[in-house]
């Protein structure tokens, strides 16, 4: 089992889209068995709140219709458990290390590193671009996907 999380600001917006448009491929690829895929916040801000009413909106209008969501915290058994934990960008990173105070954060990526190295997936929330968002995480996964795929093929 391949375990991903997916970690932005709130767990509102970016990551949980992240989510769901992983559960959705690997669904729709009949690989959904291989994968675990979660999402969580650096901050507290939003937690319990459920999905921002735009990004739900942008992944239903690409037919993803079950998102439910309740933002989280990350917490170090997250860390410990996942192989794969994806921000969004750099900010992200420095809120986790402030968060765990761990002295190793090597399984930790920008997602955005799969479409072009160092980009930086933008927050929506503060810029409106839903369908952005949606694209660039959609590619990113798109070739982690191939990537774990061929490995779990070998």
């Amino acid at each position: 089992m391949i375990k991903v999380l997916f970690v932005c600001h709130g767990n509102i917006c970016r990551s949980p889209m992240a989510e769901f448009i992983m559960k959705d491929m690997v669904k729709k690829l009949s690989v959904d068995d291989l994968f675990e895929i979660d999402s969580c916040a650096t901050s507290k801000e939003e937690l319990g709140n459920s999905i921002y009413p735009s990004a739900l909106k942008t992944l239903k209008s690409h037919g993803i219709f079950n998102a439910n969501h309740t933002a989280r915290q990350i917490t170090i058994h997250d860390y410990r458990y996942y192989d794969y934990i994806f921000i969004m960008d750099n900010y992200n990173l420095k809120m986790i290390k402030y968060v765990l105070n761990l002295d190793n954060y090597d399984k930790i990526k920008l997602i955005g590193d799969y479409l072009q190295p160092g980009l930086c997936i933008e927050d929506p929330w503060y810029s409106g671009n839903f369908d952005l968002v949606y694209e660039q995480l959609s590619c990113s996964i798109k070739k982690f996907l191939k990537e774990k795929l061929i490995e779990v093929k070998r």
